[in-house]
């Protein structure tokens, strides 16, 4: 054994070497990527690994990789269990021969999601077992058991370590790396793979009858345990368990939660000891809904009451508030933290030269008067820029763009999507738009990489999660099949050319494709493309701050007159948009 300080993430990817997986999949979302990102880099690797063009490609690959008898590992974030729930629901009727563990990470506060949604219900939904991590040693050993469950009872396991879990560090203890000793084998078995509705109805009937033995083995295991120490008792899961230990005061009963089903005799029989229950769980009441069925006349306090938020992130700090309002602890030990004062805001902002500044740049110019449905990538902070709309889901910029197209609105629509998330969802709302004649703009953000999660290559980059090199795939190949007549490619940097081709789509009816291609900056800067810099000429510069309101980091403001700083990439579009010719490249006049 030995001991390492790590990320919650890579500690989770040490695991599952040390489970002797066989099959890595995903689609990267913060805060999962990294899980995959540390295999990939895996040298000699035993197993094999890809990144999927979306969740439900790779759970429904997992799987495939689970009937054939392998240990398989599926990675995404919360949101993207919403692409994979079809596969989901049906996989927990047909079940695994080799240990399937997917591994869907919850981000409470949103720190870079859309939403807060619970993966726990989809576990309660699907019927299959979820295990919740508390520390990040505890979602390193977590692993080999999710396997281990997976494969005793023939299903799918969820695996859901929260933000503040995969993107913190701890010391782990970690156990050497096993060889797998499994052979891929299909056995052909149509009452178990082919869900018709005759063996559905059979499938259904054998999941709830595994339902008793999960309770208990989660027990068993010591996944859910407790200490009597007291009339009154604290029930916490995932990271608020943690927090509640640090915190429990002499003589209050503790129980952890750390995975899913609850057995409901074993917890009534616990809870029904004491006088007075509080839970403590972020987002969902999936705890408190199961201790309430069972308590019987013994009082719960809770979300349901009004004494834990429903939404957030927990904190030693919101944790202590949340035991004082119940009654459970005297006074907090924290002391509330006065803000400094007068500190500059710091917004996340798009990268100096990135390529999506000057394609809204454009937008904007052309389509003053438009609506702007955007999707899920780096661009989505164009909302700074006035040229987001609209942002939901992954995909969702064709299709909303296409069904406010068809609802009568008069002003142009000009919807804006990355090539990854294209490849990933975009292509059928393209499609559908096509086939549907709607009449809209859509503009594809072309980075060549997966940009916001990480820089994961996708099948438009020409290499593969493992670095080998692949054919890139054709976007205005794969438009021109959708049944887009219009598609021109341009290039970004070039502010008349790419203002030229968006005026002539607005010309045009029905849907007009502009992929706007450039490699990402800091793609280019780790690559070593080399652009030069731009200077500013302050005998030149009139002050008038055309430049500076383009949004670029790199320019400044100083004595009335524009600067360019370090952040400098080369783009050279603020050079098209000096109107006095003031910017020019270092060492030129």
């Amino acid at each position: 054994m030995e001991r390492k300080y790590l990320l919650g993430n890579e500690a989770i990817a040490h695991a599952c070497v040390e489970s002797g997986v066989d099959f890595v999949c995903g689609y990267p979302g913060t805060p999962s990527s990294e899980v995959i990102d540390t295999l990939r880099m895996q040298p000699d690797r035993p197993y094999y690994l890809e990144w999927s063009v979306n969740e439900k490609v790779a759970l429904e690959n997992a799987l495939a990789a689970a009937w054939c008898g392998l240990r398989a590992l599926c990675t995404m974030k919360h949101v993207g269990l919403n692409v994979a729930a079809d596969p989901l629901m049906t996989s927990a009727y047909t079940g695994v021969t080799g240990g399937l563990v997917i591994l869907s990470a919850d981000d409470p506060f949103a720190h870079s999601s859309q939403n807060e949604q619970d993966t726990r219900c989809y576990a309660h939904f699907a019927r299959v077992p979820c295990l919740d991590p508390a520390s990040v040693q505890e979602a390193h050993d977590m692993i080999p058991a999710a396997f281990e469950l997976s494969e005793e009872f023939g299903l799918p396991v969820l695996f859901r370590p929260t933000t503040r879990i995969c993107h913190s560090k701890g010391d782990v203890a970690l156990q050497p790396a096993a060889a797998s000793p499994r052979t891929a084998e299909f056995h052909k078995d149509p009452r178990q793979y082919v869900v018709i509705p005759a063996h559905t109805r059979v499938l259904h009937k054998k999941l709830n009858e595994k339902q008793p033995a999960i309770r208990k083995r989660l027990v068993e295991k010591g996944f859910n345990r407790y200490e009597v120490r007291g009339k009154t008792v604290i029930i916490a899961s995932g990271i608020g368990a943690t927090y509640v230990q640090e915190l429990l005061p002499d003589g209050v009963s503790f129980m952890k939660i750390g995975a899913y089903p609850i057995d409901e005799e074993w917890l009534g029989e616990f809870v029904r000891k004491h006088e007075r229950v509080l839970v403590i769980e972020e987002l969902a009441p999936e705890v408190e809904e199961t201790v309430r069925q069972v308590a019987g006349c013994v009082p719960v306090f809770g979300k349901k009451n009004g004494y834990a938020p429903y939404e957030g992130e927990l904190s030693p700090s919101s944790v202590a508030a949340i035991m004082v309002k119940a009654g459970f602890l005297q006074e907090s030990p924290f002391h509330p933290a006065e803000p400094v004062q007068n500190l500059p805001p710091r917004p996340p902002i798009l990268c100096a030269g990135c390529l999506h500044r000057g394609a809204f740049y454009a937008i904007k110019k052309v389509f003053k008067d438009g609506i702007y449905p955007s999707d899920i990538g780096c661009y989505t902070l164009g909302l700074q820029l006035g040229v987001v709309d609209t942002t939901i889901c992954m995909g969702a910029s064709i299709t909303v763009g296409s069904g406010i197209a068809h609802s009568g609105e008069k002003r142009d629509v000009v919807c804006t999507i990355g090539d990854s998330t294209f490849l990933h969802t975009g292509i059928q709302g393209l499609l559908n738009a096509v086939y549907n004649g709607a009449d809209m703009t859509v503009v594809i953000l072309d980075n060549r990489i997966t940009a916001m999660t990480g820089h994961q290559p996708n099948p438009n980059s020409g290499q593969t999660a493992c670095g080998v090199e692949t054919p890139p795939v054709s976007l205005d190949a794969l438009c021109r099949a959708c049944g887009v007549t219009f598609v021109e490619t341009v290039d970004p940097y070039d502010m008349t050319g790419m203002v030229n081709v968006l005026q002539e789509a607005k010309k045009r009816k029905g849907v007009k494709v502009v992929i706007a291609k450039q490699l990402c900056v800091i793609t280019a800067r780790r690559t070593g493309v080399k652009r030069g810099r731009y200077t500013v000429d302050r005998e030149a510069c009139t002050g008038c701050g055309t430049c500076v309101r383009f949004g670029c980091p790199a320019i400044e403001f100083a004595d009335e007159k524009a600067q360019i700083n370090e952040l400098c990439s080369g783009c050279a579009v603020c050079v098209q948009l000096c109107p006095v010719g003031a910017i020019v490249r270092e060492g030129k006049k």
